[in-house]
């Protein structure tokens, strides 16, 4: 078990665009293995890789079925509205609401490079959003009055 350091709110990495993961093997595997360890450890349900200084398009999630892994994340389609309290492990004891879409379709890549399509809703929904966001250096207080 690995924790990597969480990056906060006041470090400019969390504002940098994320570049595709191109290498499939043991370097990702140990990556995503780490980001699921600190992710636990922190109390979170989602990380995202620029979160512990990887500016790679990667994250991982976990709402209690298990940890999913998304290399490559494209989010397809979206459907409906939903508004809800909003936190991240980068922006501690912050919350506000932020209007996301209660259903989300994406694809990404698994760890070994096969991709898979998955649809998510309500807070799976959310986190698929938030984190595909670090991805795009944009953090959860960018969408703060958004959709109101």
């Amino acid at each position: 078990m690995a924790i990597r350091n969480i990056l906060k709110e006041e470090d400019p990495t969390l504002r940098k665009v994320c570049r595709p993961v191109t290498e499939f093997n043991e370097r990702l595997w140990q990556l995503l293995d780490d980001m699921a360890d600190t992710m636990h450890e922190a109390g979170g349900v989602g990380l995202a890789g620029p979160q512990v200084g990887i500016l790679r398009r990667v994250f991982v999630m976990d709402l209690g079925d298990g940890v999913i892994e998304a290399v490559n994340p494209e989010i397809l389609s979206t459907h409906g509205k939903q508004t809800g309290q909003e936190g991240c492990l980068s922006f501690p004891n912050q919350w506000d609401d932020v209007t996301r879409p209660k259903r989300v379709k994406f694809k990404a890549q698994d760890r070994f490079g096969k991709w898979f399509i998955m649809t998510g809703e309500d807070l799976m929904a959310r986190c698929i959003c938030h984190e595909t966001d670090h991805l795009d250096g944009v953090v959860f207080l960018d969408r703060v009055g958004e959709g109101k």
